[in-house]
């Protein structure tokens, strides 16, 4: 069965355009589930049934994973049935008879502007890895780009004199705004930390870690992780909650969803639609406090 996997990950990228983030989210849901198959039958058959998956998606929830991640898998395992149907393997897709557990929509967790002010000041200016880091805050914030394409970004993607970023993904891209603090650290850390970092002066990477290559994943969640710590703060923040708080932040200042959608890089407005849901709880406990608290 690993055979048919590692084609169908191949059919994901190369025909699908399938972002990287989703071809590993599909790997590592199906190593999980043929790691599962292997345990109850010890031949590599892709004969499998609707009661075996039934039986690894009820193996999921005894160990606490919740509806969202069981959701995300089935719709994995229909994903690849499906594709060994395009290539005549099997004939009938035996987890489309099996229901999609119902899951909630969680209100996405944003930071208050007076947070995101906090944290955009935490980074040191006057050493080079502070000027580097405080450019990487301020354009999360400035555009909402996911960190996968912060890190992704070239230096040719970049236009500080027009104030745009161009941002691909899956072979699409869209271009993003930024503004005057982001132009400001961007300008900085290209004009004296760039340069001096990167070790092969022919790399195209914005972003460069101290040891001279593009920044990574990883590596940027270390970054934002100490310079949360100064906060203070409850929340564990997170590079998707500030792409959540630039979402936010735009809606509740008067952006139409169309333009938050573009930016954000969103096929359906409908995922755009909880900013003005978010913003529209956060007007309603305001009223409530301004006319119930008696020193509002």
């Amino acid at each position: 069965m690993q055979e048919y996997i590692t084609l169908f990950l191949y059919y994901l990228k190369d025909v699908k355009s399938a972002s990287n983030n989703t071809v590993q989210s599909y790997a590592r849901d199906l190593k999980y589930f043929i790691n599962y198959l292997g345990q109850i039958n010890s031949t590599d058959s892709i004969a499998f049934t609707d009661k075996d998956i039934n039986a690894y998606l009820e193996s999921m929830r005894n160990v606490g994973k919740s509806n969202a991640t069981i959701s995300r898998t089935l719709a994995s395992i229909r994903a690849f049935c499906q594709y060994l149907i395009y290539q005549q393997v099997i004939s009938e897709n035996p987890a489309h008879i099996i229901a999609l557990p119902k899951v909630d929509k969680k209100v996405p967790k944003v930071l208050t502007e007076d947070q995101i002010t906090r944290l955009l000041d935490q980074p040191n200016i006057n050493d080079i890895k502070g000027i580097r880091d405080r450019a990487m805050l301020e354009l999360l914030y400035a555009t909402g780009i996911r960190v996968s394409e912060l890190i992704g970004l070239k230096i040719t993607d970049i236009n500080l004199q027009q104030g745009y970023i161009i941002c691909r993904d899956s072979q699409k891209e869209r271009t993003i705004p930024i503004g005057k603090s982001a132009v400001t650290a961007l300008n900085q850390y290209l004009v004296q930390v760039r340069y001096v970092l990167l070790r092969d002066h022919t790399d195209k990477c914005l972003f460069v870690n101290c040891n001279g290559h593009g920044m990574t994943r990883q590596g940027f969640w270390k970054i934002l992780k100490n310079y949360s710590k100064a906060l203070n703060i409850s929340e564990h923040i997170t590079p998707h909650m500030l792409r959540h708080s630039f979402a936010a932040h735009l809606v509740q200042n008067g952006a139409n969803l169309k333009s938050v959608q573009q930016m954000l890089g969103h096929s359906d407005i409908s995922t755009t639609q909880v900013y003005r849901q978010l913003n529209k709880e956060t007007e309603d406990l305001k009223d409530v406090y301004n006319k119930s608290h008696p020193r509002a």
